[in-house]
């Protein structure tokens, strides 16, 4: 296959990130043809030159309609703010683009039912930014769950929260604004939710409480604006084959830095995983004399692949942007049409199905059939 030509639209974090691995991929994997950085836009001209030169791209623009009309373009890159997703996502697809969007897919659920209705005409590739579940540790976690190393699995907690909004201090800005979205279900919580789709299949039943831990937040002009959506959910929900789960998110929790921990409880043992420990994991297994019984902590390893693509030794660590990488492969294997593990539009729909039955269960206060 001849190199594909990669857009980007967006150069903030994220933007940084899809950058690192389309120049990386060919280096980690050796099975893959270098692709060619053709064209960077970002809605400053300035910063959009600045940044493709930092980043390797051949051309910049402050007009993204222009990347996704060039013709030299095969795979568009959306990193941008969430309520730009949808526009900007369609548009690539219409113009015969294949697409890597970041998660969410967009605030409003019909924005993102277009944006799948679009793939399907198109019949490119539409994949979600889900980097976690390409964790070499949590591609181990759902083989052991498959196999049955835990038994019967009953009952699934997950937690993530982070600190970036914990500060009451921190000046209002678009994460706060209801057009961002409900807030920390959304804007994070469909990490965990991804997991919980990779290990085990989409949320059945939710019922939900969100709350505001500040209910307005300072303007950098002076004067204050009242925060339109929630920083902190609780939600119980029913996965499939009777798994009872819970989860919880929260992007106020001082000291949190980037926490999903996942504890997996079955019939004959139990898995617990960190997110800010994410290169291990700990397994308990109930064989055995008890007095011997405990939990053991696994580090990632080169026979948990491939993160021997990356470090031939255990135990010496993978990062986020490790992670992108290997969904960059992931997402180039779907494109020459072999078995990928990206998260396509049509389940990430169903994610941000569950995220709309959460926030629709707070607003009723009731449980909520996901069909």
């Amino acid at each position: 296959m001849k190199p594909l030509g990669i857009g980007l639209i967006g150069t903030g974090y994220m933007g940084k990130c899809h950058a690192l691995a389309w120049n990386a991929v060919k280096t980690v994997f050796g099975d893959v043809e270098r692709p060619r950085l053709v064209h960077l836009a970002e809605a400053n001209a300035g910063l959009a030159e600045a940044r493709a030169g930092e980043f390797g791209f051949e051309k910049a623009t402050a007009d993204w309609r222009a990347l996704i009309a060039d013709p030299e373009v095969d795979v568009v890159s959306v990193t941008t703010p969430n309520q730009f997703h949808a526009e900007m996502a369609i548009a690539a697809l219409e113009a015969g683009k294949h697409v890597w969007c970041e998660k969410p897919m967009a605030p409003a659920y019909a924005d993102a039912e277009r944006m799948l209705a679009t793939a399907e005409r198109s019949g490119k590739v539409a994949a979600l930014g889900y980097n976690y579940i390409q964790n070499p540790v949590m591609r181990h976690i759902r083989t052991l769950v498959g196999d049955g190393v835990i038994g019967t699995v009953n009952h699934v907690r997950v937690e993530m929260d982070e600190d970036f909004m914990a500060d009451p201090d921190v000046f209002f800005y678009w994460k706060s604004e209801l057009s961002a979205g409900y807030g920390a279900l959304d804007d994070f919580a469909v990490h965990p939710l991804s997991l919980l789709w990779y290990l085990f299949g989409h949320v059945e039943a939710v019922i939900t409480d969100m709350v505001k831990p500040y209910a307005d937040r300072p303007l950098s002009e002076g004067g204050r604006r009242a925060v339109e959506n929630h920083d902190a959910a609780n939600v119980l929900m029913r996965l499939g084959g009777g798994i009872s789960a819970v989860l919880m998110a929260n992007r106020a929790a001082w000291g949190r830095k980037g926490r999903i921990a996942l504890q997996i409880y079955g019939s004959k043992g139990s898995i617990l995983y960190d997110q800010e420990r994410m290169n291990e994991f700990e397994l308990y297994q109930a064989e055995g004399p008890g007095s011997e019984q405990g939990f053991r902590k696994i580090l990632a390893a080169p026979a948990h692949r491939p993160y021997d693509r990356f470090i031939p030794a255990p135990g010496h660590g993978l990062g986020f942007n490790d992670l992108k990488i290997i969904e960059c492969r992931e997402l180039i294997r779907a494109i020459s049409g072999e078995p990928s593990s990206i998260v396509t539009f049509k389940d990430g729909l169903r994610i941000e199905k569950s995220v709309h039955a959460m926030a629709q269960s707070f607003h009723e206060r009731r449980w909520i059939e996901i069909g």
